[in-house]
């Protein structure tokens, strides 16, 4: 029964694959690599800052996955219990773990690399072509939104707590939400390879605006 389990789970995230790679979908990337953390986690380099930018230090894994904790808020007079997600992020690294609470903290896919020359412009100048229906604003919203869930060029500029720049990646397809289940922290993926941003400023600006 278990082995019957088991290989359809792993049909379901074969299929997955096909699906994604396929339609070429963010999200979907997305989601996969939710199932493959969940089942047996994914490799990371993580590294972890003080509030001014100092690497306090780094580590490593082949299997890491990231979990975000409750706590009791109070009790209706029914007796029903509400519950809200704490600060504390547990980290799993291959079956140990760490609790993490206040510090910056960036979980990079080991496969992903830093842009090591990276630089912005002191201003961005754009203009518009006049006539151009793609500028009016609320339809601009919904096209790139649209656009991040398949994901779009972009550059993503980690900066700590007090605003010094740490690092920055790019890619041909990035893509990025909100974790519901993990406090603080936003979800990116940077042509299919994950990258988790915890407690720390940043930008994601599209590449045309810097060319």
């Amino acid at each position: 029964m278990k082995h019957a389990r088991l290989r359809h789970v792993l049909l379901a995230v074969c299929a997955l694959v096909l699906v994604a790679a396929a339609a070429g979908c963010a999200w979907l990337g997305s989601r996969l690599n939710d199932i493959k953390g969940s089942l047996i986690g994914n490799g990371y380099v993580i590294e972890t800052y003080d509030n001014y930018g100092s690497l306090t230090f780094t580590t490593t894994g082949d299997k890491i996955d990231l979990e975000g904790n409750t706590v009791e808020t109070g009790v209706d007079s029914e007796g029903n219990v509400s519950t809200d997600l704490s600060s504390v992020l547990t980290v799993t690294i291959d079956g140990s773990e760490i609790e993490t609470c206040g510090d910056t903290c960036i979980f990079a896919d080991k496969r992903l690399e830093k842009e090591l020359d990276f630089t912005t412009a002191d201003f961005i100048n754009s203009h518009s072509e006049v006539g151009d229906i793609t500028d009016n604003t609320v339809l601009a919203y919904t096209i790139n939104q649209y656009k991040n869930y398949f994901g779009k060029s972009r550059i993503v500029i980690i900066k700590s707590q007090m605003g010094r720049p740490l690092c920055a990646y790019s890619g041909d397809s990035v893509y990025w939400e909100i974790p519901d289940d993990l406090p603080k922290t936003t979800k990116l993926m940077i042509d299919g390879k994950p990258l988790y941003i915890h407690r720390a400023n940043f930008q994601i600006i599209d590449r045309d605006l810097l060319d």
